[in-house]
């Protein structure tokens, strides 16, 4: 588990079939999950100035793998006892969204990201979602796209300022609604307050 705030930016070294080496800072060991880029990926090889993970075929098909040659955002799996910030990410990247604008609004930045209409009903106004790794507020929501608004610390201490217009970012949507989304449509019967009730408890 992973909580969308980014401890490193650090540099890719390589992308050999399916062997991602990257050079950062933080000391990692074999077997251990790190998001990179939000999709979370296992430590296969320890260097003494990074570390290597696998990346297989399948996920490479399912990210934006332009994303993966120069920098990339970094957050090692949450340990217990950690303290909890940002929000409850999986690392299982959903979609690709692409930016359709970002403006500058003097204080802060809006950024558009256009997705497929089929996530729309996971991403909630007010709710979480993961850019890149990045826990960040959606503030609101369209028919195939959304807005965020990202302020000048964010947007200066993560890849965002590299982003651009047509630029592709890894989307994880909100886990809760996938889930509540999941339970409902496969519920033969009417949800009862006691069925509601017994899936808040879950969480």
């Amino acid at each position: 588990m992973f909580t969308g705030l980014i401890r490193e930016i650090a540099d890719v070294k390589s992308l050999r079939g399916s062997t991602l080496s990257i050079r950062s800072k933080h000391k990692a060991k074999i077997g251990d999950s790190i998001a990179v880029n939000g999709a979370c990926l296992t430590v296969i090889k320890v260097e003494h100035d990074g570390f290597s993970v696998e990346l297989s075929p399948e996920s490479q098909k399912l990210l934006a793998m332009e994303n993966y040659k120069n920098e990339v955002h970094i957050e090692p799996a949450m340990m217990m006892g950690d303290r909890f910030e940002g929000h409850i990410v999986q690392g299982h990247v959903d979609a690709i969204g692409e930016i359709k604008e970002i403006k500058n609004s003097g204080n802060s930045f809006d950024v558009f990201i256009k997705v497929e209409k089929k996530f729309i009903p996971y991403i909630i106004p007010k709710g979480s979602i993961t850019i890149d790794g990045v826990s960040l507020t959606v503030n609101e929501v369209f028919s195939d796209s959304f807005r965020l608004t990202i302020i000048p610390h964010t947007m200066k201490e993560t890849l965002f300022k590299n982003y651009k217009k047509g630029s592709r970012v890894n989307i994880e949507t909100d886990m809760f609604a996938r889930y509540v989304e999941h339970i409902i449509t496969h519920k033969k019967n009417t949800l009862t307050w006691d069925d509601i009730d017994s899936i808040s408890a879950r969480y």
